[in-house]
């Protein structure tokens, strides 16, 4: 299972990537967790401190290690654009209640389109996930598709785009769902989050189509108040963890 979660900022995409990979680890499944936002905060959803969070140095910072995989030196401006990475989700993630952590960060080249070691070595182990073939890969990603390549994207089994009741999101919901079509992926599916009333499912499902709405998450306090803590959601609140618990079920009976 290849599950790539995205949305605009704010809108509970941690909440439910974290959760999502909890209830897989509860069921024994290997899980890793990616986080791909540049606001990267998917350690304290999952259950870790923020001095844990602190201490975890992003892929994309590694820039000794990237140098390594690409054979990238100072006197070498050409390197490999394919560098052996399979290892590296393992190695260099951390197991937080039966999730692996695996930080990816981003990398900022500045609008000026060259593309460094890190960049390469970071694109290299997303596309490496998709073939980790008996796990379960959540990728906690930012509102674009930007970091998935055609290929790789091609692989999920789930893009997931978490919207509010708004009309902005699901505008956000329609351009991703475009994005996706333009790099060859149809399965584009939706959660709806801070869900207060009939009237707000009642908006949703006029907007969109029922085979992509995967299910509801409501607006949640106890949820507000995990994320004021640095908690994990699903240590805080049953009812959002059955909420996410019945999404799953969704996603699991379309496999």
């Amino acid at each position: 299972m290849k599950i790539a979660v995205t949305g605009k900022g704010g809108v509970g995409k941690t909440t439910l990537s974290s959760t999502l990979a909890r209830l897989y680890a509860d069921e024994g499944r290997n899980v890793l967790a990616a986080d791909v936002d540049p606001d990267a905060n998917l350690g304290l959803a999952l259950g870790l401190t923020e001095e844990e969070v602190n201490s975890i140095v992003p892929v994309s910072k590694m820039k000794e290690l990237a140098k390594e995989r690409t054979a990238a030196n100072q006197s070498n401006t050409f390197y490999k654009l394919n560098p052996q990475v399979s290892d590296l989700p393992d190695k260099l993630s951390k197991d937080i209640n039966g999730v692996k952590l695996l930080v990816m960060g981003t990398i900022d080249t500045g609008g000026t389109g060259c593309v460094c070691p890190e960049h390469v070595m970071l694109k290299a182990i997303l596309s490496s996930l998709v073939f980790r073939k008996d796990d379960v890969v959540i990728m906690d990603m930012e509102a674009g598709l930007e970091h998935l390549g055609r290929g790789t994207a091609s692989m999920m089994d789930q893009f997931i785009v978490v919207i509010e009741p708004g009309a902005r999101s699901i505008q956000t919901y329609e351009r991703i769902k475009q994005l996706a079509r333009d790099i060859g992926v149809q399965k584009v599916r939706v959660v709806a989050n801070k869900i207060r009333d009939d009237s707000d499912r009642e908006f949703i499902r006029s907007r969109i189509p029922a085979e992509d709405l995967l299910g509801f998450m409501s607006y949640n306090p106890d949820v507000i108040d995990a994320d004021r803590k640095g908690l994990s959601p699903y240590d805080c609140s049953q009812a959002a963890v059955d909420e996410v618990r019945a999404i799953k079920a969704v996603i699991d009976s379309q496999e």
